[in-house]
């Protein structure tokens, strides 16, 4: 029964985010995370994992700044405009893997020197913490896994879920429950950043930024 449940959630999950994609021309702006850039700017190129990559903007990104990456996105339709991206930016091929795949129940190969999750939010059911713990073991000595979150819903949000408590940085890092002995938060505080609605709408946007390291 529990199994059948899994899969029940996971088609239900892959069924949500594809039809999201795939009922419009484009669903994100084209141009990475500026809290990715921001952070990673300063990190050595390695290996990384971007867990929800979408249509692929922070993954083109890393790639052009010399990562290897791995990008994995339930949705089709997502990975396929990311892969199309990544041709139009002339990304070196093989430089990203693009993967179709659950985060629910999809477990990292690795090992990465970094784990990046923006707004891995879903309005369905998701074992996040669960999740972003288990990406954490795939990080190798010396890595990184960054978390983006939004803190608060923006003003132009059609539907204002009072009842969904977003996560402060403290939060998010008691959450990983990661042991001390074995890593260490380098950042975790709120950040804000200029941006455009749906409609034009211009806001300030808060958002959590959480990067622990592997000792």
């Amino acid at each position: 029964m529990g199994e059948q449940n899994q899969d029940a959630e996971a088609q239900d999950a892959a069924q949500v985010w594809e039809a999201r994609y795939a009922g419009t021309d484009r669903v994100w702006s084209g141009r990475p995370n500026q809290a990715i850039v921001d952070v990673v700017s300063g990190l050595p190129a390695g290996r990384a994992l971007d867990l929800g990559c979408g249509e692929g903007a922070d993954a083109i990104w890393l790639a052009q700044q010399g990562w290897q990456v791995t990008a994995v996105d339930v949705s089709p339709t997502a990975i396929a405009r990311g892969a199309a991206a990544a041709a139009e930016q002339a990304v070196p091929e093989g430089r990203i893997t693009w993967q179709v795949h659950d985060l629910a129940t999809w477990t990292a190969d690795g090992p990465y020197e970094l784990v990046s999750a923006s707004f891995l939010h879903s309005p369905i059911s998701m074992p996040r913490t669960e999740i972003l713990r288990r990406a954490a073991t795939h990080v190798t000595a010396g890595g990184h896994l960054l978390i983006l979150s939004h803190a608060a819903s923006p003003p132009w949000a059609t539907q204002h879920h009072h009842e969904h408590h977003f996560a402060t940085p403290a939060e998010e890092v008691e959450a990983l429950g990661l042991p001390e002995h074995e890593w260490q938060t380098r950042l975790a505080e709120t950040r804000s950043r200029h941006a455009t609605g749906p409609n034009g709408e211009s806001a300030r946007l808060d958002d959590v930024i959480v990067l622990v390291q592997r000792r």
